[in-house]
């Protein structure tokens, strides 16, 4: 357990020193946020806060990973996701940021870029091709039907952290539990796993301290994208994608939202919330964003916990 503290220590560390070097960098560049009218009205006062603050996540991730735990394929793998969704973040928020192309990536080359990562891990993991079913403690065989569902939960959960990451410190604050949870699970599994999980959850809480509200930078599709893919890999390769529903609940209670919000809108002209994602639903009835934040923050560690009781349960 020793060396997981210690990864934990130093990713937070690491991740500050950078964010004391990175964000006045990123200020001179002019790097700052846009902000969209058709948002809270809050939130136009945060525009120019610097973004693409995921950049301070990856040093602190790559070599408390590399240097303290034991490399295998495990590793590789996790770092792969991790910094391949890392990188279409960049693009993307280099084209809005950068260009000065508002939309940044289309949806087709976005989805083009998680397609291939999603190729490329299938072809490199060597797990069985079947999944843990969660109450019943038994696994199916789903044959080539599992890269399948490689690509749905890898462009699913990608796509639920960016959404949530919507907030003062939402995104890297509700991260935190799931990464801690799942260095649990992932202990008895992988060492290199766990100290994995632990790295990223240290950079996020050191990456806290200057995205926690208000806000002197945000992560950007650069860190919250790296976020998904870091969730992913762990559920992927602790052979637990179905945990992640329970696990990752806070984000799939956010992706739901915009997709009944879509559908609702389409074909009734009616809207069920306020505004979507759900966080912005509860700022638009009168809760202050710190509130918000933190109530997020205790639905995701309560989810969490859940998760990982049902994961003892069928152990």
């Amino acid at each position: 357990m020793y060396d997981l503290f210690l990864a934990a220590l130093v990713s937070f560390a690491a991740t500050a020193l950078c964010g004391v070097t990175i964000i006045p960098f990123l200020r001179r560049l002019k790097f700052g946020q846009s902000i969209r009218d058709c948002g809270p009205e809050a939130h136009l006062k945060k525009a120019g806060t610097p973004t693409m603050g995921g950049l301070m996540l990856f040093p602190a991730v790559l070599l408390t990973t590399l240097f303290l735990a034991p490399v295998d394929h495990f590793t590789y793998l996790a770092l792969f996701l991790f910094f391949s969704h890392a990188a279409i973040g960049f693009a993307d928020d280099y084209i809005k940021v950068v260009l000065k192309r508002n939309l940044g990536l289309t949806a087709r080359q976005k989805l083009l870029g998680q397609t291939l990562a999603a190729v490329l891990f299938i072809f490199f993991n060597t797990s069985e091709n079947s999944i843990w079913i969660p109450v019943f403690n038994t696994e199916l065989e789903l044959g080539p039907l599992y890269y399948l569902l490689v690509f749905l939960l890898l462009l699913g959960t990608t796509n639920a952290v960016n959404l949530t990451d919507g907030l003062d410190g939402l995104a890297a604050g509700a991260t935190i539990p799931v990464l801690i949870v799942y260095a649990f699970i992932a202990f008895s599994l992988s060492r290199s796993l766990a100290v994995f999980a632990v790295a990223v959850a240290g950079a996020c809480a050191g990456f806290l301290l200057f995205n926690r509200h208000p806000a002197k930078v945000f992560m950007g599709d650069t860190g919250s994208l790296a976020l998904g893919g870091a969730v992913a890999a762990l559920a992927l390769l602790t052979k637990t994608e179905l945990f992640l529903v329970f696990i990752g609940g806070l984000y799939v209670i956010e992706a739901l939202s915009v997709i009944i919000q879509v559908i609702s809108f389409k074909t009734r002209g009616k809207r069920i919330f306020r505004m979507s994602p759900l966080h912005h639903h509860f700022e638009l009835g009168g809760w202050s964003e710190q509130k918000v934040v933190k109530a997020f923050w205790l639905a995701s560690t309560a989810f969490s916990l859940g998760g990982l009781a049902l994961w003892l349960s069928g152990r």
